[in-house]
């Protein structure tokens, strides 16, 4: 069997867990959802979330990996015979995901590239037209996808610790530094203030169920809990590590970086648009479409675009990183092959794929289902219904078939104490099946 290596110690499991849920859904889902959403109240319908529906999840996930010390595929099976397909479910979710991520951090990288050598201007002059261009030309996109892939997979193939957490041990530090002084510079902006007020005040006359669904959705997302990755990860965690503290510590990190990243764009937005819906509202073109013009109304825009687009580079490559090494560590476990050539297979597969996704805006772009492109058809199959799936099945198994003493006893063992055992216990069997029933049902409708 192909050799397992574990983290080197318990911060360099949370650095490159965290490294793991701070990705696109944290600095660009999070602050257009943030902004769409009312700002503070949607902020506190997800910190709250975070610790009840986001933490259950999580623990159960790193315990289930480190009980098992398997990937994915071996530790559902070795858990329960009969719902090993949940495993192989888990599996599609990164497999599915990481092609189109690939996409959007070449998308990143494209941005970046053009900000770094004087191209803001350019590309603030018409923002949308440039996107549009871009995205519908073939070589392009294609180009900075393959770069993109090209760089995750030369960082997959020197392992666990001088891969994935020696990188996250850098890019973490630096991608957060680099945010809160963005952050500080757009809230000293005229304008920026009231862009602070509206982030951060909960004002309950804007609570409502898309809200909390919206918010529901994201905590998945960003916490890629139900890709296989929290499972992956604490299979390289020692035993001697405290996993209730460990996972609190992924949360504040994890949720930090979003908060920062709201901190940034949404005063941001306010600066430049005085607040308007239409601008909170944007959505998904928040980050290539309405920044870019931003960024370009402050001194120095270039140079901001360019430090911003660099910090969403190194979230989009953490990120990829933990997508990457579900399949890989699969793989390695199931047909006993090196990491390289499991790293090459995955490559392969990711390179053929994104290139389809790509040439879905040109080529293929006679390839519609409900008005959606093959890459929204990527995403909606992917987080709308087969991540929640996973989630709910996962739930059930842990809480109503295995019984969650398979989960508690790892949590204890070498004597931690389980503070938090009895709404672990609530939310594992009732509140969180059903809540995430709920997001399902709504995302099918």
């Amino acid at each position: 069997m192909a050799e397992r290596h574990l983290f080197s110690n318990r911060m360099g499991f949370i650095l490159a867990t965290a490294g793991a849920a701070v990705g696109l859904g944290n600095i660009w889902r999070f602050p257009y959802l943030a902004a769409e959403y009312g700002g503070g109240i949607f902020l506190l319908i997800y910190l709250l979330l975070v610790v009840t529906l986001g933490f259950t999840i999580m623990i159960t996930e790193i315990a289930i990996g480190r009980s098992t010390g398997s990937g994915v595929l071996g530790a559902f099976a070795k858990i329960s015979r009969k719902w090993r397909f949940i495993g192989y479910l888990s599996l599609m979710v990164p497999c599915i995901i990481l092609p189109y991520y690939s996409v959007i951090g070449g998308w990143v990288m494209k941005y970046g590239f053009e900000f770094i050598t004087g191209g803001g201007a350019f590309i603030a002059s018409d923002a949308t037209g440039f996107f549009n261009a871009f995205t519908q030309s073939i070589a392009s996109p294609i180009f900075w996808s393959v770069v993109f892939i090209l760089i995750t997979g030369v960082i997959m193939m020197f392992g666990v610790q001088k891969g994935i957490e020696r990188t996250a041990r850098v890019l973490m530090p630096v991608l957060i530094l680099m945010l809160i002084g963005l952050a500080i510079y757009c809230i000293c902006m005229p304008g920026g203030l009231d862009g602070l007020w509206y982030y951060l005040y909960p004002d309950f006359s804007k609570f409502s169920f898309d809200a909390v669904v919206a918010a529901m959705g994201q905590l998945f997302y960003s916490l890629t809990l139900g890709f296989g990755v929290m499972i992956t990860y604490g299979s390289y965690l020692a035993k001697k590590e405290n996993l209730e503290k460990s996972v609190h510590t992924i949360e504040i990190f994890d949720t930090g970086v979003a908060l920062l990243a709201g901190l940034l764009v949404v005063p941001a937005v306010f600066v430049f648009s005085g607040g308007s819906p239409e601008a909170l509202g944007s959505g998904p073109g928040l980050m290539f479409m309405a920044l870019p013009q931003v960024f370009e109304t402050f001194p120095g825009g270039d140079i901001v675009g360019a430090l911003f687009f660099i910090c969403v580079f190194f979230a989009a490559l953490t990120s990829a990183i933990c997508m990457y090494e579900v399949p890989v560590a699969a793989i390695m476990e199931k047909f006993n092959v090196s990491r390289p050539i499991s790293v090459g297979i995955v490559t392969v597969f990711t390179l053929l794929v994104a290139v389809i996704v790509c040439l879905g805006y040109n080529v293929l772009d006679f390839i519609v289902l409900n008005g959606y492109n093959i890459l929204d058809m990527l995403d909606f199959f992917s987080n709308s219904i087969l991540l929640p799936v996973v989630v709910i099945l996962t739930c059930l198994l842990v809480g109503w078939i295995v019984k969650p003493k398979v989960v508690i006893d790892e949590i204890e063992d070498g004597g931690h104490t389980f503070k938090m055992k009895k709404i672990y216990l609530f939310v594992l069997k009732y509140f969180a099946p059903l809540a995430i029933a709920v997001i399902l049902l709504t995302n099918l409708l």
